[in-house]
């Protein structure tokens, strides 16, 4: 049977009042469009209890105890990848039989969710000083600071691949029509290499990095790309350049060749990609394309080009 409606508070006390001024329960149901029987269940409740308010409610006992919440709370915060499969065991040696969804409801009173480890880079105490003195050092600088600079990265874009996933709205068993699916090849149908660069004013350039990269060609993208760059997205004097720590980017001829061109670099802490925010641009960039599904090299870096000079500032 479908639950009825609660009715308003407002409701249970007209229906209180009303029966004090001497009103039947069946002319109170005509006047307020209520069923008798609610009626009456009403003024039985507020003779019985003084209240028309809704008394507590035992409900079901829950099948875990408290000492048991605690003892799986205390493991998963010890161990986090601790599987509901072993929670289960170790109540079962308590003497508690219980199913996975009751621990995952347990659980999720307490406050704590299951959800999918989120992949870092990995972390020695020599990084994590170093992130940290970074991050101590910059703690206090003004927004304009930031606004100065010029973050820059590359990135490597698949045909088909990771960046193609989608969802889709289907019927059972309907997951197999053409429809429906995502196709894929062998080793991803290719990929292509993007160097680009971005400031709070917006996208710089762009441009696709054919063969391999070493430091030589690392810093012809420079000589022709980052001054541009610069000019096109209106720079303040003295603005600072990001580029991470890769071999290339921190060859002796590299630094030379920035301290000539009198370019101010940013110091950056070793394995932190995740620190450079071009990592959510590259990411808005690689939504778009997998939108228009490529089916070519060609149209990948056709389109790529296409969708990064579409984002905005």
């Amino acid at each position: 049977m479908a639950k009825t409606k609660e009715l308003s508070k407002d409701t249970r006390n007209k229906i209180v009042d009303l029966h004090q001024v001497g009103k039947t329960e069946s002319a109170i149901g005509k006047q307020l469009g209520l069923k008798k029987s609610t009626v009456g269940a009403i003024i039985r409740k507020w003779k019985t209890y003084k209240t028309t308010d809704n008394l507590p409610r035992s409900g079901a006992p829950r099948k875990i105890s408290p000492r048991g919440v605690k003892m799986i709370t205390r493991t998963v915060s010890k161990n986090p990848r601790t599987t509901r499969g072993d929670l289960v065991n170790d109540l079962q040696r308590a003497g508690t039989k219980v199913t996975k969804p009751t621990i995952s409801n347990t659980l999720r009173r307490q406050g704590l969710k299951s959800c999918s480890a989120r992949r870092v880079p990995l972390l020695k105490p020599v990084h994590v000083q170093a992130r940290l003195k970074f991050a101590r050092e910059h703690l206090d600088d003004p927004d304009e600071d930031w606004e100065n600079v010029i973050w820059s990265d590359e990135t490597k874009i698949e045909l088909f691949g990771k960046n193609s996933t989608r969802r889709v709205w289907r019927t059972k068993n309907a997951e197999l029509h053409p429809k429906n699916t995502i196709p894929t090849v062998k080793h991803g149908g290719g990929n292509i290499m993007l160097w680009g660069c971005f400031s709070a004013k917006g996208p710089g350039r762009l441009i696709r990095v054919k063969e391999r990269m070493n430091g030589a060609m690392y810093r012809e993208i420079l000589s022709e790309n980052l001054l541009p760059s610069a000019r096109a997205l209106k720079m303040k004097r003295g603005w600072v350049f990001q580029h991470d720590n890769d071999p290339k980017h921190t060859a002796r001829a590299t630094k030379e060749w920035l301290r000539k061109k009198h370019f101010k670099v940013l110091e950056w802490p070793s394995q932190s990609p995740d620190l450079n925010p071009i990592e959510n641009l590259w990411r808005e960039l690689k939504v778009r394309v997998a939108q228009r599904q490529p089916q070519n090299i060609t149209a990948l870096e056709e389109i790529c080009m296409e969708e990064w000079a579409k984002i905005p500032a």
